[in-house]
């Protein structure tokens, strides 16, 4: 049998094919549904902590930025707030480097947790609380932009221990904690407590004695 075909059989297919319609199976058409909701998810910066517990820690941290606050307009003799104004994950290094330089950077032991807590507070108003614990006025003025003297630093482990004594109380519901001050550094790029690119918890306050302002992480 022959697999070719003549010239005449060839144009019969063409004209046959011309006249066949472009039919297809009709597709039956399902309803649209809507888009499920996507998150933006960074991996150079996992979030390591739950909405949920986070939401815990703004709660519980809210309530001792106010007892923290009586007590420190207390020990002042003047009217002090502490606000609470974030509750965040970064990496240790964006953490660091946001900080000023040089600024009073406390490492903390809590035992019974494994590492390191650490409390900053800023020179803009650290040194208003130390004028004020020595007499002085809450009075703007320009902040200091040095280290802590040996006198300063007694001073300022006042401030310290009553944030320790607070710290306590507000977790005492959830974990019995042991706080101490293991040194104080003022230069916080120096200090390499865990490595550059762990996720840690940054809680942020806001200081107000008198006219002067300043945060607390």
């Amino acid at each position: 049998m022959s697999d070719v075909l003549s010239q005449a059989e060839v144009e019969n297919l063409l004209s046959a094919v011309d006249g066949v319609d472009d039919v297809r199976p009709s597709r039956t058409e399902e309803p649209l549904r809507s888009r499920d909701k996507v998150s933006t998810y960074d991996f150079k910066r996992p979030e390591r902590v739950g909405k949920e517990q986070m939401r815990s820690l703004q709660t519980m941290h809210e309530g001792f930025g106010r007892n923290f606050g009586a007590a420190l307009s207390a020990l002042l003799r003047t009217m002090v707030e502490v606000k609470l104004t974030s509750v965040d994950q970064l990496t240790y290094s964006e953490f660091v480097f946001s900080l000023e330089n040089p600024t009073c950077f406390n490492l903390i032991t809590a035992s019974p947790l494994e590492g390191q807590l650490i409390l900053d507070i800023n020179p803009s108003i650290l040194f208003p609380v130390i004028d004020r614990l020595l007499g002085g006025s809450t009075t703007s003025a320009p902040p200091a932009r040095r280290p802590l003297t040996e006198i300063e630093l007694r001073l300022v482990s006042r401030i310290t221990n009553l944030f320790l004594n607070e710290m306590q109380h507000a977790w005492e519901n959830v974990l019995a904690l042991e706080l101490s001050v293991d040194r104080v550094e003022s230069n916080p790029q120096l200090v390499q407590i865990i490595p550059a690119n762990e996720v840690i918890v940054l809680i942020s306050f806001e200081l107000t004695v008198g006219e002067m302002r300043g945060m607390m992480n």
